[in-house]
């Protein structure tokens, strides 16, 4: 199948090649991006506003498609898949967004197991799995709470747990420490840095740049839809 990219053990999970995007408005989002991002990567994308960070975070889930370029993520071949295999992309994906989307007439262990019910899990599978993804997260002790009765902290880390719940390859944060603490910032960050260890590749958009310099991973920053610096772990942020 044209779509989906042979398996070489160290191809990137995420690959643009001479990526542009410009939206039907005129707006230039993107402009000839070159990046690659492998396996176990932990990477922050940083950039002001209207840089291109959510442009980018799109076209990776597919949520836009690129004018020019092409673009691989976890083995497929994003400029040539068709739309009904969009869902099997995602599913080899965890996302975590900065106003937790959690759904409030359910509860904690609900909303984590929705994501399994999507999928079709057994029940089985789906008490292990959230149990377990809940406690990685710190919240076993809160599966019957509903999320009113949470901090803006404990209710991001729901959302974390729901990335979690069906072992993606891949976590895609998107500002996940937008609407909490600076103390539950780095909290968010270092779990996230804790399931990066597992071996899961974490992309991570922020514009908190206390955040990236304490971590100290991997650092993408554009600016007006390029990327004007790529440091790598360890390295110092311009």
């Amino acid at each position: 199948m044209s779509e989906i990219i042979n398996e070489i053990q160290d191809k990137p999970v995420i690959e643009f090649k001479g990526v542009s995007k410009t939206y039907k408005t005129g707006t230039h989002a993107l402009e000839d991006v070159n990046i690659k991002i492998n396996k176990g990567e932990f990477v922050f994308v940083v950039g002001s506003s209207g840089a291109g960070k959510s442009t980018f975070m799109k076209l990776i889930m597919r949520e836009e498609k690129a004018n020019t370029g092409t673009i691989s993520v976890n083995g497929y071949n994003l400029t040539k898949i068709k739309k009904r295999n969009i869902p099997m992309l995602r599913r080899t994906m965890g996302i975590v967004f900065q106003d937790f989307r959690l759904i409030p007439k359910m509860n904690v262990f609900d909303n984590v197991a929705f994501a399994m019910h999507v999928v079709g899990a057994s029940t089985r599978q789906i008490r292990r799995e959230v149990t377990k993804a809940l406690s990685a997260v710190g919240l076993g002790d809160k599966a019957r709470s509903m999320p009113n009765e949470l901090s803006g902290g404990e209710q991001q880390r729901v959302g974390l747990a729901r990335a979690l719940v069906n072992n993606p390859t891949l976590i895609i944060a998107d500002e996940p420490t937008g609407n909490v603490d600076p103390n539950m910032s780095y909290e968010i960050v270092s779990m996230l840095t804790a399931i990066n260890k597992q071996g899961t590749t974490v992309l991570m958009v922020t514009h908190d740049h206390d955040l990236v310099h304490y971590f100290k991973h991997r650092v993408i920053m554009l600016d007006s839809g390029k990327i004007v610096a790529d440091n790598p772990a360890g390295g110092a942020e311009e």
